[in-house]
């Protein structure tokens, strides 16, 4: 297969060297950045580049754009699509991007299919893409009645050609409510722990739980202010479920109540080790 790539950044960089290492495909990117393009045929992570108006001679293109930038950029290049060709995202929320591009797509004779790759890094831009960063990683895939299933399985195929362990199937709007648990809450709580005015004293008092509940503060911001407003009723409900749980610690620290504060922790590690059972199944 001929695959395009469109934005050439931690994730569609990745994307790249995976297609590379691991498949015979050939692999074109499109970036505004010519630099990164000039990286990357340098380290030999793509065989050439493109243009928007050669869209046309890809069987997938993969689009590895901020949300926003998605949207533009499929609505405005929606004539150079080959027609029967796949296009698929990669961003963090489903159901704004399906509904903006899917059935304009699907007009033109192009089957669009919302993808979500769930691995990353705390880090941006080519220089820190990696061609195993989707080794074991699930590959979610949010298909809609517009779908085309001779093109769902190969994409569901090409998922695994080039290192992801599973693919997940799930509906746009599922996909975003999960989400807003597994990954957008994670990423507002480390922003808003980091804030306490203990972190400049915290050097030599910290150690794995500190590392691993502040690695993703360090986030793009512009990027995570797109995916939090698109998401924003599912992130609002996980919002006021933490708030909710958190003053129940409060409550039992202000109460002295010990036996509460210990029920609290046990339901956690309980809850905690059910879903370790239940991910490992």
């Amino acid at each position: 297969m001929k695959i395009g790539i469109v934005g050439l950044g931690l994730i569609g960089g990745s994307l790249a060297k995976a297609i590379k290492k691991n498949t015979n495909h050939l692999c074109f990117a499109y970036d505004i950045n010519s630099n990164v393009i000039a990286d990357a045929i340098q380290q030999d992570s793509i065989d050439g580049s493109f243009t928007p108006k050669e869209l046309s001679s890809f069987d997938i293109v993969i689009i590895g754009l901020y949300p926003d930038d998605t949207i533009n950029f499929i609505n405005e290049n929606l004539s150079h699509f080959k027609k029967s060709g796949i296009v698929i995202d990669t961003c963090g929320v489903k159901e704004e991007i399906i509904k903006s591009v899917d059935k304009k797509l699907n007009d033109m004779g192009v089957c669009f299919i919302g993808c979500h790759p769930m691995a990353g890094r705390e880090f941006s831009g080519f220089e820190y893409s990696l061609d195993n960063l989707f080794d074991k990683a699930s590959f979610i895939i949010t298909p809609t009645d517009n779908t085309n299933p001779e093109s769902l399985e190969k994409i569901k195929a090409f998922s695994k050609e080039i290192g992801f362990l599973k693919n997940v199937i799930s509906t746009p709007r599922k996909h975003d409510e999960i989400i807003a648990f597994t990954s957008q809450l994670a990423h507002i709580v480390s922003s808003a722990y980091v804030k306490s005015p203990s972190l400049l004293k915290q050097s030599g008092f910290s150690a794995g739980s500190f590392k691993d509940l502040t690695r993703v503060a360090k986030l793009n911001e512009n990027m995570w202010t797109t995916l939090f407003m698109m998401n924003k009723a599912a992130l609002l409900d996980e919002i006021n479920h933490i708030i909710e749980h958190l003053n129940e610690y409060k409550t039992a620290l202000e109460n002295e109540d010990s036996n509460t504060l210990c029920d609290l922790l046990r339901e956690g590690r309980e809850l905690k080790e059910k879903s370790n059972e239940l991910n490992a199944r």
